[in-house]
């Protein structure tokens, strides 16, 4: 295994950790909600009366961010080696997993282990458990 030392960014790495933990605890202390994404937005389906601004808010922040990021500085260079079937497969397949665990990486990984939440720390080892078997299949067995 090689280690790609030039795209290997600790000090961003760290920053945007320390970020989206901060914006995790201040959506708790200040609306004692958990910034787990398939739940906010699925409750934006919901269309919950008195629910709907902060979820809208959250949102919007979201896609808001890299266009203003992109205002300011030279988004980094992406590439998709995965065709449009599997791509759809595979958002299909993250969208199931989501409602069958009850959340996303975010609800249980970022905030859940941070409430010791035996729920979220189980959640949490399953799916990076299969997403490394996943990796080790498809990369070695199936040689994509």
């Amino acid at each position: 295994m090689m280690i790609d030392w030039d795209s290997f960014t600790p000090v961003s790495a760290l920053a945007g950790g320390a970020t989206i933990g901060l914006a995790a605890a201040i959506l708790l202390l200040a609306n004692g909600r958990i910034a787990g994404i398939s739940g906010i937005v699925g409750g934006l389906m919901r269309n919950k009366s008195g629910d709907i601004s902060w979820r809208a808010a959250f949102v919007i922040g979201l896609v808001a961010a890299p266009i203003l990021y992109r205002a300011f500085a030279t988004l980094p260079q992406s590439r998709i080696d995965a065709s449009w079937p599997v791509l759809i497969l595979a958002g299909l397949l993250v969208g199931f997993g989501t409602r069958l665990g009850s959340g996303c990486t975010s609800g249980h990984g970022v905030c859940g282990i941070s409430r010791l939440s035996p729920r979220s720390i189980l959640a949490t080892l399953t799916f990076m458990g299969f997403g490394f078997a996943t990796v080790y299949i498809v990369r070695h067995l199936f040689a994509y």
